[in-house]
């Protein structure tokens, strides 16, 4: 991971602002998510180098590549964790800016981090995001976020005593809980087991209900081609390959390995 991504916690505690009313519903046509030029440099190091993206509502990219090609960096650089060191990204057609916060509501964001309190029940923890998040109906949502993610009979549980699997699943209803028009996932497979991918892989098909822009990245190349309504392929810094799922072949491992070892 690069240095400061893993800073996501600045983003969380900059989200609590009054709910507010839903801004008027832009043509699906229309960019929900954009950006232009992303630049990210650590000293001498460049982790993101000149990224363009343009995502309508109801899109999901998943971004593919190898380790150290900047996907979390560009991923923190969307969320407003991170600062570029130049370009600009933009919400529903206005420019991220970093001294507001009512932006935040309109993105949720699964990281390496589950931001979840160990001590804490897997329900107390939702509600306590709700209540930063002035949610309203904080115990309905609270409920339906449970069921949704097969937790229902775990709420009691604490953090600490759940499975990897369940843990997981837990900082995904905290990350959909606000009902977020803009969803990123950072490697949401990683250390899951058969069954508990599985479970996740539907919920995350739930995603694809066309009110949301999701991104997400994973090394997961089958479960995250299914999925994908777009794909982008990155290394050292750059989309060295993008495009709709449409376009790929029925063999994206083959075609994934040729396109990293002709950009290496």
């Amino acid at each position: 991971m690069w240095p400061g991504t893993q800073d996501w916690g600045g983003w969380l505690t900059s989200v609590s602002v009054p709910a507010h009313p839903e801004a008027d519903e832009k043509s699906s046509t229309n960019p929900v998510l954009r950006a232009q030029g992303l630049v990210r440099e650590y000293g001498s190091v460049i982790a993101v180098d000149g990224i363009d993206l343009s995502l309508a509502k109801g899109e999901f990219l998943t971004i593919f590549g190898p380790n150290g090609a900047g996907k979390t960096s560009l991923l923190a650089l969307l969320a407003g964790a991170l600062r570029p060191s130049r370009g600009q990204v933009w919400l529903r057609g206005e420019a991220l800016d970093f001294g507001e916060v009512e932006w935040h509501r309109r993105i949720g964001v699964l990281s390496h981090q589950t931001f979840l309190y160990g001590h804490l029940s897997a329900e107390e923890n939702l509600r306590f995001y709700g209540q930063l998040f002035g949610l309203s109906d904080v115990d309905d949502v609270v409920r339906d976020k449970l069921q949704h993610l097969g937790l229902q009979e775990r709420a009691a549980s604490l953090v600490r005593d759940l499975s990897h699997g369940m843990r997981q699943r837990l900082a995904l209803a905290r990350a959909l809980l606000h009902d977020p028009d803009i969803v990123l996932l950072d490697e949401p497979y990683t250390g899951l087991d058969p069954s508990a991918a599985l479970v996740l892989q539907g919920v995350l098909s739930d995603l694809r209900d066309g009110r949301r822009t999701v991104v997400m990245v994973t090394h997961n190349l089958s479960e995250g081609v299914a999925l994908a309504t777009t794909v982008a392929i990155m290394n050292c810094g750059r989309f060295v390959w993008q495009g709709k799922r449409a376009e790929l072949g029925n063999d994206f491992g083959q075609f994934y390995h040729g396109v990293i070892e002709g950009h290496g």
